[in-house]
């Protein structure tokens, strides 16, 4: 007999040098340095390069993956041909795991499955996934693709595909560093799925498809959404207390909230309030934040014993969602960021890789012996 942990809670599966969360003190670090400081003061550009090569660029280095970026954004026509192809009612991470199924089908390095070529392919993933999402909701709404800009940053970049606009620089600056703050988580579960499917040999554009399939699950990429959806329910401030405390007298998960990892305040969402903030104060709005203050305030107290936060989905819907970001969106643009972090970790997983394969404890009956159909009940 051994001992199993639900959900994998506690077990580590791989040693890694590129994230590391320490769940009790409420600290994450990409490469060794924390998340507050890169936040603060890196690019979204920096950051992906940092955790692709374990060091931050310097101007000639972070230069190059700029025009690598730009270089890679556009989309082909088979693959524009494909995304026109879609319902526009389609599913939008429906849509964006079926496009990087065809990024496969059209890599110029196909056979090619060394670590430069695992890089380029890092890289260009990462570009075509801000062009495809941003070309696929314009098309959703029956209104052109807009083609990148290369002289925008990549955050700016995706906020003009998406708009048709040159960005106002707090909006700019706002989803520059939620990519940052997605940008990796160690083994949640879409990176996980990745290195298990990479641990076959199978290449990254697979291992992509299952994290991108893996993502979309209400209990993962797709918790920012259901914040809105409550924010929606609720209607107004004036309203928090009647809408959350009977679902917290009910023992209900309320969106936002808790974390598998995090027995302290989750370090992201402190820069995600903010920003919600700071948002909210532009477009003359603060009610989306203002309610969500509400939630947290009620929901961290009722739980303060059980150390329930603020995870980093609680804020990031109304920081999107007061740009006007549609809401379909949010667990792609979750993607965007987090691909860094996916691609890092199938290339640290195919440098020194074994098949992942766990063992289930058998817990059903034993000792049943054959009995022919006529004489079943």
């Amino acid at each position: 007999m051994q001992t199993v942990s639900a959900g994998l809670r506690d077990i580590v599966a791989a040693d890694s040098t590129i994230c590391e969360v320490n769940g009790e003190e409420g600290q994450l670090c990409y490469r060794g340095y924390d998340i507050h400081d890169l936040a603060e003061h890196a690019t979204f550009e920096e950051v992906a390069y940092l955790i692709w090569n374990g060091d931050l660029p310097n101007r000639e280095q972070l230069s190059s993956l700029k025009r690598q970026l730009a270089e890679y954004s556009p989309l082909s026509p088979d693959l524009m041909h494909c995304l026109e192809s879609f319902p526009k009612n389609a599913d939008s991470m429906d849509a964006l795991r079926t496009a990087v199924s065809a990024l496969a089908m059209n890599d110029p390095d196909r056979t090619d499955k060394s670590p430069a070529a695992n890089m380029r392919r890092a890289i260009r993933l990462t570009a075509q996934i801000s062009s495809i999402v941003a070309a696929q909701e314009r098309m959703r709404q029956h209104l052109d693709p807009i083609a990148p800009d290369k002289e925008l940053s990549f955050a700016g970049n995706f906020l003009h595909m998406l708009f048709n606009k040159k960005p106002d620089p707090l909006y700019e600056r706002t989803f520059d560093m939620a990519l940052i703050l997605h940008a990796d988580h160690e083994l949640n579960a879409s990176t996980f799925a990745a290195r298990v499917t990479v641990a076959t040999l199978a290449d990254i554009y697979s291992g992509i498809v299952s994290a991108i399939a893996t993502l979309s699950g209400p209990l993962h990429g797709g918790a920012n959404e259901r914040v809105m959806e409550m924010l929606f329910q609720i209607g107004d401030v004036e309203n928090v207390a009647d809408y959350i405390q009977p679902r917290l007298e009910r023992h209900e998960r309320i969106p936002g909230f808790g974390h598998a990892v995090y027995k302290a305040p989750d370090p992201r969402a402190a820069h995600l309030r903010e920003i919600s903030r700071k948002v909210g104060e532009l477009t003359g709005n603060t009610k989306w934040y203002e309610m969500t203050q509400a939630i947290e305030k009620i929901v961290t107290e009722e739980r303060k014993e059980k150390k329930v936060y603020a995870n980093v989905d609680c804020f990031s819907g109304s920081c999107y969602y007061s740009m006007g970001i549609p809401i379909r969106l949010f667990t792609p643009i979750f993607a965007m960021g987090r691909i860094v972090g996916w691609t890092a970790h199938i290339m640290e997983q195919y440098a020194d890789n074994k098949l992942i394969r766990p063992r289930a404890e058998y817990v059903g009956e034993r000792n049943r012996s054959y009995v022919p159909i006529g004489q079943r009940a």
